[in-house]
């Protein structure tokens, strides 16, 4: 369990959790704003345009991030106020997973720059390593065509057939199994390291 790290590397443990917080409220944060820029107003009224990480993810999701390392938010939107439904909801769906790429190309920009400044004495490039390691790898997995994640609501619009397995239990199924598949959570991470190397080195 992930809880055992804050005895062995309590530093590390914090930067994750923060880190973790921070990327997923700004994740939910994007699809509100996106969800506003297609005309729906949702998101403000159920009080949801705030970086307060208990709003988007609640206590549930934080505890269980400290506990196990894994994570979730929501974004409250009615994408029957979309101005236009199937450009709507590809925005919005996407909104989520582009700032987290975003934010990953950044820090990882940042410990070039860092590097090769030769500050790494006063700023910390491993932080921004694992800023960039946790964004990239929650780029790749919301992408992922299996509801609820992103990249489902995304395929669906181009794929209607997917539409239906919005409402059974596949989702859930094929993400414990993924997530009992350690080849899988380090794909992710694989992928993400050679992304960072290749911008910071």
């Amino acid at each position: 369990m992930f809880i055992k790290t804050l005895m062995i590397n309590p530093v590390f443990f914090f930067r994750v959790v923060i880190l973790m917080i921070l990327s997923i409220s700004l994740h939910e944060l994007a699809h509100g704003l996106a969800a506003i820029s297609q005309g729906d107003d949702t998101p403000q009224k159920r009080g949801h345009i705030t970086l307060n990480p208990v709003v988007h993810m609640g206590w549930n999701s934080i505890i269980f991030l400290c506990v196990a390392g894994i994570s979730w938010g929501k974004m409250p939107v009615n994408p029957s106020k979309f101005r236009s439904p199937k450009v709507g909801n590809i925005l919005v769906s996407a909104a989520g997973p582009l700032l987290n790429l975003a934010l990953g190309i950044l820090c990882a920009g940042l410990i070039k720059l860092i590097i090769e400044s030769g500050h790494e004495e006063i700023v910390s490039p491993e932080f921004f390593y694992i800023a960039a390691h946790i964004n990239l790898s929650l780029f790749f997995f919301n992408c992922l065509p299996i509801p609820p994640l992103d990249g489902f609501y995304v395929f669906s619009q181009f794929f209607p057939a997917l539409k239906p397995l919005e409402n059974t239990q596949f989702g859930l199924f094929a993400l414990v199994l993924l997530f009992l598949i350690p080849a899988f959570g380090q794909g992710l991470g694989a992928i993400a390291d050679l992304i960072i190397k290749t911008i910071a080195m």
